[in-house]
């Protein structure tokens, strides 16, 4: 369906279906894919079939026209018999309550599932051939550490600035890229996040947006987005491009939750440097970032909800976890983390 396998992808490619999903030998996998990520869709059927597992197989564009309205029903039904999920496609604009659908699915079922939206060959070749392993480990420490904090700070040479406290009802997530039917996980992996109970200062987004504002505004470097938040919620957007602050302004407030934190995260690929402009790897680097709107409340016990999610990120942090310096200029300080 997707065509030949791509030699260089595939270390990427068993990676994520050996290590990351463990998938066994008789197991089904449903994977969805679209026109835009046929290479690495086909790598990922080679290692899926290596694994003497059944794939089922879905083009989307061969399903209904994009952007998708609703999720079809052939994929939701593949699903509902799979013993485990991959979504590797790009995102489109307004597509969020579709992939919102597929992770319901997912969540009820329980099944293993990993989330490669924005996927990219790149990607496979850099963030997918981590040692998942040392991710993991790292990702244990992180949120051991979250668990007891009472407070973050995050600063950076372009100008972030913004403290964030904890309710400690609310779950540090971990997806490390080891993925267990408790939890979902995009890849590559490397994030450890929770709900913040508010969050006070100034987001320099100079890096990447989520959602559709990744493929459609790129890297976002010599265009930031300066987002002032107070009490946790966004109460002003800036940025020399009046297209993307009004377009930003617009999405985060779509409902009466879409300028809220929802999400506040630790990057945690130790195999991750530098950005490369898509969301999917970039959101792993070492590093804190924050979303607004949905804040993945069936994960975290938040008890609200949105329409919408956005994540923005900043390059080259500086973090302090209770004036303990953890991060510095966008790498961990390993001597706090017993790995």
């Amino acid at each position: 369906m997707f065509g030949p396998a791509v030699d260089d992808l595939m270390p990427g490619a068993r990676n994520a279906v050996e290590t990351c999903l463990a998938i066994q030998p008789g197991e089904r996998v449903a994977l969805v894919a679209d026109e835009a990520t046929r290479s690495v869709a086909a790598s990922l059927v080679a290692a899926i079939e290596a694994c003497d597992a059944t794939c089922d197989a879905m083009l989307i564009e061969a399903l209904a026209p994009r952007p998708l309205a609703e999720a079809p029903p052939r994929m939701l039904e593949a699903l509902e018999h799979a013993d485990a999920g991959i979504l590797c496609a790009q995102p489109r604009q307004g597509e969020l309550a579709v992939r919102m659908a597929i992770v319901a699915v997912v969540e009820r079922r329980r099944i293993r599932y990993a989330h490669m939206v924005g996927v990219t060959p790149q990607i496979m070749k850099q963030g997918m051939r981590a040692d998942y392993h040392l991710v993991d480990r790292l990702s244990d420490r992180v949120r051991e550490l979250m668990r007891d904090a009472r407070q973050l700070r995050v600063q950076t040479a372009r100008g972030t600035q913004f403290t964030a406290a904890f309710d400690s009802s609310l779950e540090w997530v971990k997806t490390s890229g080891l993925i267990s039917s408790r939890y979902w996980s995009n890849l590559p992996g490397g994030e450890v996040f929770t709900t913040p109970a508010t969050v006070d200062g100034r987001f320099v987004c100079d890096a990447t947006a989520g959602d559709h504002f990744g493929p459609k505004y790129g890297d976002l470097s010599k265009t930031p987005i300066v987002l002032e938040i107070e009490q946790g919620r966004l109460v002003s957007a800036r940025s020399v491009r009046a297209d993307l602050e009004h377009e930003f302004w617009d999405y985060t407030h779509t409902d009466e939750n879409s300028d809220r934190v929802g999400e506040l995260a630790f990057g945690t690929n130790l195999g991750l440097r530098d950005m490369i402009g898509v969301l999917l790897q970039d959101e792993k680097v070492p590093g804190v970032h924050l979303a607004f709107g949905d804040p993945y409340g069936s994960q975290t016990n938040a008890n609200w909800k949105s329409r919408t999610h956005v994540d923005v990120l900043t390059r080259r942090c500086n973090v302090w976890i209770d004036d303990e310096p953890v991060i510095r200029d966008g790498r961990y300080v390993l001597d706090q983390f017993d790995l």
